[in-house]
């Protein structure tokens, strides 16, 4: 007997000049979270609410919301609202939402229209400066964005978004568009004052640094040359990340006969190089991002107990240890005595 599919809970007939028609044609609320209102009447707000959610969709991008007669006029964002009026992003107009959706979060079904995770990124209140069918200005008032935005159409549903206003952070720097990471000097044996230094275990693998923007993830080499990342790792490293800018560090090791990006550096985080800061802070920071997925891990470290490192990498067969000083920059390009590769095994002389 052939099982019977789940009946779609019809919506509402649509009235004439419906804005919420379209909304209501794409869901079905006998499946889907999300709020999906009958056929009443618009409410009537203050039109100065506004959302941003993050949208864990096909394809992660922020969702712009702004209340304007009785609807959530709506802007999927796939790069986030630009920090800085040097750069515009692609917003794609969609359709109206309605207002109850200011405050939904939550997990759309597979199978649904925008099927992922929503959560709210921002919210709080706007001003409108302008507002037509090619051009909305407003002024933003929220917790993790505030300033003046302008929205304008280029082409059918396309639109780009604008930060009129100095850069929130006038100190901030993109990210550099390619860094040659820092090498260690090989060494026989450990430091002799261990207290001064942190210790990983070398993985043995390729060299890879992320740079991760608005979700976004590209890669570079040993040689700071651009190189593709392996399947699904950059979109899913730059889901977890999201919006903060990040260029991370590390090698793509095979673990468990699985290939796994371990990251153990971060020397640009959240508009800011951190070249310049010791190492036992950059490392702190990386900790703090809590970086751990299917085809990423933060690799561990251990101030302080060198030899029980370099026991446990003979262990589990990996190469050896790397040590670095607790106070050492990161160098790019440099092979440097501050951070030392210590083999596993001696080499033996000939």
């Amino acid at each position: 007997m052939t099982p019977k599919k789940p009946e779609k809970h019809a919506a509402p007939p649509a009235r004439e000049g419906d804005r919420l028609a379209e909304y209501r044609d794409r869901r079905d609320p006998g499946r889907t979270p999300e709020p999906v209102p009958g056929d009443e009447a618009l409410p009537r707000g203050n039109d100065d609410t506004f959302v941003v959610q993050e949208h864990h969709a096909t394809s992660l991008h922020w969702d712009l919301r702004l209340e304007r007669d009785g609807v959530l006029v709506s802007w999927a964002v796939p790069k986030g609202l630009p920090w800085s009026p040097d750069t515009n992003h692609l917003a794609v107009h969609t359709e109206d939402h309605p207002l109850e959706y200011a405050a939904f979060e939550g997990e759309i079904p597979r199978g649904e229209y925008g099927a992922g995770k929503m959560t709210i990124w921002d919210r709080g209140t706007y001003e409108t400066e302008k507002w037509s069918e090619r051009e909305v200005k407003v002024v933003i008032h929220g917790s993790r964005v505030s300033g003046r935005y302008v929205l304008f159409r280029t082409r059918g549903r396309n639109w780009m978004i604008h930060r009129m206003d100095p850069p929130a952070d006038p100190d901030a720097e993109p990210l550099p568009e390619s860094l040659r990471p820092m090498r260690p000097q090989e060494r026989a044996r450990l430091p002799r004052d261990p207290d001064a230094w942190g210790f990983e275990f070398a993985w043995g693998g390729r060299r890879l640094a992320a740079y991760v923007e608005g979700g976004r993830t590209r890669f570079t080499d040993g040689r700071g040359r651009a190189v593709d990342g392996p399947g699904g790792l950059g979109s899913r490293l730059g889901a977890q990340l999201g919006v903060r800018p990040a260029l991370l560090d590390g090698e793509l090791a095979v673990l468990d006969g699985r290939e796994t990006y371990m990251v153990y550096d971060v020397p640009h985080l959240d508009g800011h190089p951190l070249l310049d800061v010791p190492y036992r802070e950059r490392r702190e920071r990386l900790d703090d991002l809590g970086l751990s997925g299917p085809r990423w891990q933060t690799a561990p470290w251990f101030p302080g107990d060198g030899a029980a490192v370099l026991e446990a990498a003979r262990g589990q067969g990996l190469p050896g240890v790397v040590a670095k000083r607790l106070d050492s920059p990161y160098e790019p390009g440099e092979e440097s005595g501050a951070w030392r590769l210590v083999p596993s095994r001696p080499k033996r002389r000939r």
